[in-house]
Formats: structure tokens, sequence, C-alpha cells
């Protein structure tokens, strides 16, 4: 194993991200993803999923609704941010009208607190609704450090169509995982190397209950790629028995961020 770590480097910072399910009939499930803006500094015209980072508001909402704190941050940030960049209500109790989101949403964006923005819509929060999936913790040198973890959901029956931000974001699709490795490969889109080992993942899944079935197998175990020299070349690995079927890829062909 090659240690490329500096014995210091910068905080992680705390991140959430929302992988949407739609279930379809007789076919794998479809997953809400989001162009990132070339002038982004952090996965510049990537496909991702939708989140960012962890804000203080959403510490402070998650101490009001009590469980592990850190995890209840990163969900309601995982809500807050699917609300902001692409206008999916996921998470809310009642479900919210289209006005009334959209009022939710332009609060967010103007600078009011979730908790302030959530009030005044008459609405709360559900964070049962999000599953745990995954954690990625990179280390390396010289790039923005991301401590993100991933939380899976269903689509409701009644869910709006979702708007793209044309802020951070320029373009939202829906896909199966694998068309989207399958553009990946192709030269289409781009995926950084944690969607990439999580597009495989997720690609192995017939539905969202079988996503979650996955879930209790393997859980969350903290994910910090590193690097190994194999025959003079080298390789971006994570570990094997944490449910991914790709575990290491040629540093060459790797991006990273």
């Amino acid at each position: 194993m090659t240690d490329e770590f500096p014995e210091e480097f910068p905080d992680a910072i705390p991140a959430a991200t929302l992988v949407l399910f739609r279930d379809r009939p007789d076919s794998p499930p479809e997953l809400l993803m989001v162009e990132r803006a070339k002038a982004m500094v952090f996965a510049a015209g990537a496909l991702v999923f939708p989140g960012g980072r962890i804000d203080p508001g959403d510490h402070s909402l998650a101490t009001i609704l009590g469980g592990d704190s850190d995890d209840m941050a990163a969900r309601v940030g995982a809500i807050r941010e699917t609300i902001e960049e692409v206008a999916m209500p996921i998470g809310l109790i009642p479900t919210p009208t289209p006005e009334t989101l959209a009022a939710l949403r332009a609060a967010l964006h103007g600078g009011r607190s979730f908790g302030e923005a959530l009030a005044d819509a008459g609405l709360s929060l559900d964070p049962s609704a999000l599953v745990p999936f995954a954690r990625w913790l990179p280390r390396h040198a010289h790039m923005r450090i991301f401590d993100t973890r991933f939380y899976l959901a269903r689509l409701p029956a009644d869910a709006p169509l979702p708007q793209v931000d044309a802020t951070e974001n320029v373009r939202l699709l829906w896909a199966t995982a694998q068309q989207v490795l399958d553009d990946a490969d192709a030269g289409e889109v781009r995926i950084i190397f944690p969607t990439r080992r999580n597009l495989e993942r997720l690609a192995q899944y017939r539905s969202f209950a079988d996503a979650v079935d996955d879930t209790i197998r393997h859980p969350v175990a903290t994910v910090t790629p590193w690097v190994e020299e194999r025959d003079g070349a080298e390789f971006l690995c994570i570990p094997s028995d944490i449910g991914y079927p790709v575990v290491s890829e040629a540093i060459a062909s790797a991006m990273r961020g």
C-alpha cells in the first residue's frame, strides 16, 4: 500500500447526499442525478446525486429531532439540499402543495434558515424516510475533502417533477445506474470515483426494497480510498467486504473531484 496521505490535511467538510429511487415494473429503478456546473470548484461538470454541505442550521434541527446528532444533521441536510437543488419534497410532513414547495424553495434560496422556512410553511421533517447507505471520506492532498453520508429514499407516488436550480447544477436526469455507467464509459458524461463505485453497487438492485435489504447486509462503514502499486501502476482501492462489486481503479482513469 502506498501512503499518499500527508500527516496533516484540511479538516473534512461534512456533507450529505440523497439517492432518490424511482421504481419501474420489470426493469431496474431510475435514479435522480444532476450535472454540476463547470464553474464549480468540486466535481465540475460531473454527474452527482443531489446534496451538499451540512449547515449549522441542520445541526440545530437535528438537536430537536434527537437521535445520533451527526447522522440526524446529515439527514436534515440531505432533505434540505434536495429541495434546494431539485425541488423534490422528500421527508416532509405533510406532503406540500406545489405552491408551498415553491415558496419553501424560494425561502431557502433567499437565505432563510431551514427551520424558519419549515415553520412558515407549516411543515415538519420525517428523517425516517431516508435510509443510510454509505459514507465516503477521501484523504488526498491539494483537494477539498468532504465527509459525505449517502442516503436512499423512495420517490413518493404524488411527487412533482424535479426542477434544476440552474446555479450549482445545470441539468438533471432520471437514469438507471447502469445507463450512467455506460454513458461515462462512452465519454458522454463524467463521474468521480465515489460516484462510480456507488453506481456500480446501485446497479445490482432491482428495486428500492432490494437496495434497503442490501444496507442491512452491509452496515455503513466509512470508505477512505487508498493507493496501491500493482505491476508498476498505481490503483485507487476501497475495502472488498462492504458491498461494492468493484474495489479498485487505475489512478490514471479515476476522476477524483
